[in-house]
C-alpha cells in the first residue's frame, strides 16, 4: 500500500518537487538504511507496526532489506500471539467455567477502566492552565 500510496502523491507537483530534494533523498536513504531493524521490532508493538510497513512501502525501502525483516518481526509477532494470546484465552475460559458472573463483572470493570483511561488521555487540557505557554510565547535565543 505505500508503494501506491507514494506512486500517488507524486501527482502533486508540491509533493513531487518535496520528494525529489536532497534533504527528502537523504532521510529516504537513512530510513531504508536503518528502517528494517524498525520494522522488526515494530511486531512486538500494537498499532506501530501498520505505520513502519506503511512507511517502508513509502520510502521504497528495498525489498531485498525489507522481505527479511518482516519475516523476523512476524516470526516474532507470531511466536508471542500463538503462547502469550493463546494462555490468555485459556485462562479465561477457565475463569469462565469456574466463575461466569464474576468473570464478565471482571472483563466489564477492566474495560471500563481501559476507557478511562484512555477518555482522560485524551480530554483537552484546560486554556486556563498557568502552564501552558501562548503561542508565540516561546523565549527567544540571543542572535
Amino acid at each position: 500500500m505505500g508503494r501506491l500510496v507514494r506512486g500517488g502523491m507524486t501527482r502533486f507537483s508540491g509533493v513531487r518537487r518535496t520528494l525529489e530534494s536532497d534533504r527528502y533523498r537523504r532521510a529516504e536513504e537513512g530510513l531504508n538504511r536503518w528502517g528494517p531493524p524498525i520494522v522488526a521490532l515494530s511486531f512486538l508493538t500494537i498499532g506501530l507496526q501498520t505505520l513502519m510497513n506503511l512507511a517502508a512501502g513509502t520510502t521504497r525501502m528495498p525489498l531485498i532489506r525489507y522481505l527479511p525483516a518482516l519475516a523476523i518481526g512476524g516470526a516474532a509477532w507470531a511466536t508471542i500471539y500463538s503462547t502469550v494470546g493463546f494462555i490468555g484465552f485459556e485462562a479465561l475460559a477457565f475463569a469462565y467455567s469456574r466463575a461466569p458472573v464474576l468473570t464478565v463483572a471482571l472483563v466489564i470493570a477492566f474495560l471500563g477502566l481501559l476507557g478511562a483511561m484512555v477518555f482522560v488521555r485524551r480530554r483537552p487540557k484546560d486554556p486556563s492552565d498557568s502552564d501552558a505557554e501562548a503561542p508565540g510565547d516561546s523565549p527567544r535565543i540571543a542572535e
